[in-house]
């Protein structure tokens, strides 16, 4: 076969997508094999779209190839999308038997079996916490492409029924790939690389730490309003550091800070690059992740997978994800999740128990039962008869 997969968010995007686009690639190419993949990098300049794959972490074999589509992301969108203009990609791209898009839609295309895949359904299940205008595209664009496609992946059990009940699509068009853990996320025993990350960040203090893009639907204020009753309590000596990019509607969270009179208390590390943040897991006491909702949620696992005891949220597919191995409080409950924060940190046994499970848990999520799974999917799909 020659595969083509959309990877202009793995050039475009530090985290979220982008991370999950480079994972399913760089497991693909590492499972070698007889097919070709045809990797097409939207915007940028130069070469590819100015996509430097290992300049992104990202191992690419003899097999694949990268097409460079001479507009920014931006204006494809606007052609594709928007406009509705039926460009088809493989004008560029070339023939291909299957075409498989990891973000949210597909661009137009002449011939091949199509796939995309739907990371989670925040736009519709939790509106008010979405950019307005990223809500409004997804929430015409998306549609189309789940009509469309020949087969839709989720990125969890939880995502596929959300796909099934909001867009009535037959179970059977549906299909769960699980994202993996990347083998960076990992115990640090090097105390001196440890060192240097705690400078780097001035992480002199204990600490519990947050990550994720900073937006309502991380429920960061409802952490806040929590680790400010176990200060008020007077025997928490942990700070609270928050890791992760400035999203959007955020302005509340740092309001939130000055409100509670934590401005000495919370550090805002701002994005951090991806080979800082396992050092940072391993360097913190505790994993807090109070999601809304997530289609998958990484940051528990990659925690679990450095040996970070982990709380999350009860809600969407976070207990699908964290299983047994972390505990869990509800995301709308302040009490409840100060007083689950106060157990973990009060109990080593409990939190040793915790870093046992978790890391058993994180090794059950690879990428490559990932991307054998896919190619797997691939092989199914080209084999389909038409219609």
């Amino acid at each position: 076969m020659r595969i083509g997969i959309d990877c202009t968010a793995a050039a475009h995007q530090r985290a979220g997508i982008g991370r999950y686009t480079r994972g399913i690639v760089g497991a693909l190419a590492r499972l070698g094999g007889e097919h070709s993949f045809a990797l097409i990098v939207a915007g940028g300049e130069g070469e590819a779209g100015g996509f430097d794959a290992r300049g992104v972490g990202l191992e690419i074999a003899d097999n694949f190839k990268i097409r460079k589509l001479p507009l920014s992301p931006r204006l494809w969108t606007i052609i594709w999308h928007r406009l509705r203009v039926p460009l088809p990609v493989d004008l560029i791209l070339g023939s291909v038997d299957v075409f498989h898009s990891p973000d949210y839609v597909l661009p137009p295309l002449r011939r091949g079996k199509t796939l995309v895949t739907i990371h989670d359904l925040s736009f519709l299940r939790y509106p008010e916490g979405a950019e307005p205008n990223l809500r409004g595209y997804l929430g015409t664009a998306v549609p189309r492409s789940l009509e469309e496609a020949d087969l839709i992946l989720g990125d969890s059990e939880h995502t596929r029924q959300d796909i099934i009940e909001l867009f009535g699509v037959p179970p059977e068009r549906v299909q769960v790939v699980y994202p993996g853990v990347d083998q960076a996320f990992r115990v640090i025993g090097d105390q001196q690389a440890l060192a240097a990350v705690k400078e780097l960040y001035s992480l002199d203090s204990p600490f519990i730490l947050s990550v994720g893009t900073l937006e309502p639907r991380k429920n960061l204020i409802r952490l806040l309003d929590a680790y400010a009753v176990l200060r008020a309590g007077g025997d928490l000596e942990h700070k609270l550091v928050i890791a992760g990019g400035k999203g959007w509607l955020y302005d509340g969270i740092f309001r939130r800070v000055e409100e509670l009179s934590l401005q000495e208390d919370v550090t805002f590390l701002g994005y951090l690059p991806e080979e800082h943040l396992p050092a940072v897991y391993c360097l913190s006491d505790l994993l807090v992740f109070p999601s809304l909702y997530e289609g998958f949620g990484l940051p528990p696992l990659e925690a679990m997978a450095c040996g970070t005891p982990v709380i999350t949220s009860d809600s969407s597919s976070l207990p699908e994800v964290v299983g047994e191995a972390g505990l869990m409080a509800p995301p709308d409950d302040t009490e409840a999740l100060a007083e689950t924060i106060r157990k973990v940190l009060a109990d080593s046994e409990l939190r040793d128990d915790l870093v046992r499970r978790g890391l058993s848990r994180a090794a059950e999520f690879t990428w490559q039962a990932a991307g054998e799974k896919l190619l797997a999917i691939y092989e199914d799909l080209h084999e389909r008869e038409p219609g």
